[in-house]
């Protein structure tokens, strides 16, 4: 939706200057803009069920993961910016809401090691992330940016730490630039991650003021309400200044203080606006790999696995 200024009108009487001044309307939210969340026919775990129709776990999957909203990730590609443009499109096309995470920055898991990848170097990220947001362009929609970027910092140096807050203040300026119906959320890890005060000043520095918040417990494990209360706690020692996003969607069991493929998790509530959040989103696709580890020591960073989806759905 275009912002619409009300012209002001000028009258002139005689030798007398009179102007009227009139607030702009602002532009509708994208939650406004649109009928609820985008759900992606063609998500990991929806492909699944739709490719294995005799397997006794496809319409159980299909039921309670697939057929629900759940955040489309993008990684480095060639075509960045018409990959965006046919998701986004094909959510639109319906009146939906697509929730997308951009996650290619050089060096990515630089600490954790299982997701590694990303652009080759700060150039490429940059053309990279300009072209996401060009390929979103004025549509409504919602980008998570950067997961785990300013937890992990154990074992960069200095001169790393601030390449990456200057890619991340850079994607946030280009995302306002060029897409101007997107609200975006910069990663602020997890509640048992990095101090709050410490979060706020990283996030601070990576240019959350440019953006609409940050998001937390992004493809981890902690509670809703423990994610809330770090997540507060993170916003008051930003002077109350942003809003935030919460992953819910494999919490509903909490931490047993193992973020790989531990055993015992569950699903946590479906995607929803409020929450005590502003929204609580299903960032993290159900059944994808944390890595090679955990209950799934075979299967790959964001490969989708039927037993770890079957086992969120029965809390085993």
């Amino acid at each position: 939706m275009k912002r619409m200024i009300r012209r002001a009108t000028i009258v002139f009487p005689l030798l007398t200057l009179l102007t009227v001044s009139v607030t702009p309307i602002a532009a509708a939210s994208p939650i406004d803009q649109t009928d609820g969340f985008y759900v992606d026919p063609d998500s990991s775990p929806a492909t699944w069920a739709r490719n294995n129709p005799d397997d006794s776990r496809a319409a159980r999957i299909q039921e309670e993961i697939g057929s629900r909203p759940i955040a489309r990730w993008f990684g480095n590609s060639s075509d960045i910016g018409g990959v965006v443009a046919d998701h986004v499109g094909k959510a639109h096309s319906h009146d939906k809401l697509p929730v997308l995470v951009a996650y290619n920055l050089p060096g990515r898991d630089a600490c954790g090691g299982h997701s590694g990848g990303g652009a080759g170097s700060v150039g490429a990220y940059r053309v990279w992330i300009a072209s996401f947001a060009a390929g979103i362009g004025d549509r409504p929609a919602v980008v998570i940016v950067e997961p785990d970027a300013l937890g992990d910092f154990a074992c960069m140096d200095d001169t790393a730490i601030q390449e990456r807050l200057d890619m991340l203040r850079y994607a946030t300026e280009k995302f306002a630039e060029k897409a101007p119906n997107t609200w975006v959320y910069l990663d602020g890890g997890n509640a048992g991650w990095v101090a709050p005060s410490t979060m706020a000043d990283r996030l601070d520095a990576a240019g959350v003021h440019n953006a609409r918040g940050f998001s937390v417990n992004v493809s981890n494990y902690y509670t809703t309400d423990s994610s809330v209360s770090y997540a507060n706690s993170v916003n008051a020692a930003l002077g109350h200044s942003a809003r935030f996003v919460v992953d819910t969607s494999r919490n509903g069991n909490g931490s047993n203080g193992e973020w790989c493929n531990p055993a015992g998790r569950k699903l946590g509530v479906p995607p929803q606006v409020g929450g005590g959040a502003e929204m609580l989103l299903w960032i993290k696709t159900p059944g994808n790999s944390d890595g090679e580890c955990g209950i799934a020591p075979n299967t790959p960073a964001g490969q989708f696995d039927p037993e770890l989806a079957i086992r969120l759905i029965e809390n085993t």
